[in-house]
């Protein structure tokens, strides 16, 4: 048996090395390194990909989220509300900017940031909202645009888990304001390096984001914008090219390892494997399930001594970490977050795991619970 890891790049590259293999050596033949052809060919693929009409590449998923927060004009004080259960890069960027977290709980089925939590943090000095779409799968967005609609709100989705989710058919991150995603090399389409990308179908965003992607210019050394130097380089554009036609292909591979873990973990009493959430598809960005008996912390030592990494994505909600830590929150408004922080466990999930590979997860899981 291959051994097991979280995600299995080497074996992905073997399946597409011919092909990945030309593309990194075209972009070194035509040393168009920075802002090559390769970059705006990758643009105009996923724009059609997505059926969005702009896509903005850049270096990576925070600084998406960055740029795009600078596009809106936010000001000092300005409050974003975003889930406490998520990765730290979407809260990371909020102060960075000078701008004020408010951070509400998930539902407990789905680990997606809950609507009715988001209207009842809103006050007057709130502007935006940035759904993260978890694991693999949509938030409500329909509530999320309603709410936006009845208080004038950005909306600005974290799509760095899910690229290829769909919410009643249209794709994940092009419903908002703005979207965002990562290309680090473990997500669903993932480069060999940092990347990241923006959309909108807003024309006068793109054009700003354009700018703030590249100091602030739109004409070589007149700088009209306050900017930041993120570019997505050609190397790893000339990879996503070759990633992108297998990715719904990647999203089906997921989908069936997330359906044969279900199946068998079906008659464990200790687990609750994940939910779907209403009107989305889920790519499973990650296989994230719950350990209700309290073992969560056993059950991942024991599969870690038979050689199956798990991970606890995430141990510590936001508003705990000692960087975003403002000591306004009550953990009684937090009853999700706090219960997911105990029990969720993530299962190696990738595109090339095996029937062998699958089987010895599975009888390694039941063998700690029997």
């Amino acid at each position: 048996m291959r051994k097991l890891q979280m995600v299995d790049l080497g074996a992905q590259y073997q399946k597409i090395k011919k092909d990945i293999d030309q593309a990194i050596q075209g972009v070194i033949d035509s040393s168009a390194f920075i802002n090559g052809p390769e970059v705006k060919n990758f643009q105009s693929e996923l724009e059609s990909y997505l059926n969005v009409k702009h896509v903005i590449p850049c270096g990576n998923g925070t600084d998406a989220l960055q740029i795009a927060l600078m596009a809106l004009d936010l000001q000092p004080g300005d409050e974003v509300i975003t889930a406490d259960f998520t990765f730290a890069a979407t809260v990371e960027v909020i102060h960075l900017l000078g701008l004020k977290s408010v951070l509400v709980d998930v539902d407990y089925d789905t680990y997606l940031i809950d609507p009715e939590k988001i209207r009842a943090a809103i006050t007057p000095k709130t502007k935006a909202i940035i759904p993260v779409h978890l694991f693999g799968q949509c938030a409500n967005m329909d509530e999320i645009m309603k709410i936006a609609k009845e208080h004038n709100l950005y909306v600005v989705e974290d799509t760095a888990q899910a690229i290829g989710a769909e919410y009643k058919g249209q794709k994940a991150g092009t419903i908002g304001t703005i979207g965002t995603t990562s290309f680090f090399p473990s997500k669903n389409l993932g480069c060999y390096g940092d990347g990241g990308a923006i959309f909108t179908n807003d024309d006068a965003l793109a054009h700003k984001m354009r700018g703030i992607c590249n100091h602030g210019m739109y004409q070589r050394y007149y700088h009209d914008e306050i900017g930041v130097n993120s570019r997505l380089d050609s190397v790893q554009a000339a990879i996503l090219r070759v990633k992108l036609p297998h990715l719904d292909d990647y999203s089906k591979a997921r989908k069936k390892a997330a359906d044969f873990y279900n199946e068998a973990f079906a008659d464990v009493d200790a687990l609750l494997t994940p939910k779907f959430a209403e009107d989305t598809t889920h790519v499973f960005h990650q296989y994230t399930m719950r350990v209700t008996n309290g073992k969560r912390n056993e059950l991942r030592d024991f599969l870690e001594s038979k050689g199956i990494p798990a991970m606890i994505y995430y141990p510590v909600p936001l508003r705990k970490q000692k960087a975003y830590d403002t000591g306004g929150y009550q953990d009684a408004d937090f009853p999700n977050t706090n219960k997911l922080i105990e029990e969720v466990i993530s299962l190696p999930m990738h595109t090339e795991l095996d029937k062998e590979q699958l089987d010895f997860i599975v009888s390694s899981v039941k063998e700690f619970f029997n």
